[in-house]
């Protein structure tokens, strides 16, 4: 990477790329966390008419705070309205209404699968075990689209999951719909690098920008397979003063 250091943290421009992916007026799923702060940036700079949906009930949060879990009562007290769990799974989810869902994992290889369940071979005797699943495999499967937020690390980036909490895409065009997903899947992959894609011919993840400072051999380094690299690689724009200002605001009202 360049030796001059950038004005931001690696957290911070995973942050500002991801949230500049959402649009104004989408209905966003919610998980606590990275997800949580993209999506109150996004609401807070360019879209502030984003639906935000918290797994807990709350729908149109709009927090001035980042909520420290899913029952935190900043969400239900600025919510449109609140719900059970089972209406937000039963009807927004699995119904079709949500049109993208921010997730996170420990692993993620190739073809978009997820793992937050266990690292190492044995699922009965783990080397870790993580917190589960929780309403991950749900989001995957049935948002419009789903965007991954992880640290790029080559522990992270792997060949294969040890476990596949979160269907991706596969190797074979179709094989979400053969299991009954209406969701397109993880369309996009951000990370503390760059930013990744499928291929559309085999939905293998391909590198297509990376971040200023950040050079393509700094990627393949942190990615345990032989990663592709788009033919025409661009170069995400650095985060504005703005939107810096907006999300540390955000952090420090936490």
């Amino acid at each position: 990477m360049a030796d001059r250091k950038p004005a931001w943290a690696a957290d911070e421009i995973m942050t500002v790329v991801a949230a500049r992916h959402l649009r104004d007026g989408m209905s966003c799923f919610v998980g606590i966390g990275i997800p949580s702060t993209v999506a109150n940036l996004a609401r807070n700079t360019h879209a502030p008419n984003l639906f935000l949906i918290y797994e807990a009930g709350p729908l149109g949060a709009k927090p001035y705070r980042l909520p420290l879990s899913i029952g935190d009562g900043e969400l239900a007290t600025t919510a449109d309205s609140v719900v059970s769990v089972p209406e937000v799974f039963n009807y927004w989810l699995q119904g079709g209404h949500i049109d993208v869902g921010y997730l996170s994992a420990a692993q993620i290889d190739r073809f978009g699968n997820l793992n937050t369940t266990v690292i190492g071979p044995d699922y009965h005797d783990p080397k870790v075990r993580l917190p589960g699943a929780g309403g991950a495999p749900e989001i995957a499967a049935h948002c419009r689209e789903v965007t991954v937020i992880m640290r790029h690390t080559r522990r992270a980036f792997v060949p294969r999951v040890d476990f596949v909490t979160s269907i991706g895409l596969g190797p074979e065009p179709g094989i979400r719909s053969r299991f009954g997903f209406r969701g397109a899947g993880p369309i996009n992959v951000i990370t503390d690098l760059g930013v990744l894609k499928p291929d559309p011919l085999d939905n293998e993840l391909t590198l297509v920008a990376t971040h200023p400072g950040v050079e393509v051999q700094d990627v393949l380094d942190q990615t345990e397979w032989p990663l592709r690299v788009a033919s025409s690689l661009e170069a995400t724009e650095p985060p504005a003063s703005e939107e810096l200002a907006v999300l540390r605001d955000l952090k420090s009202r936490s």
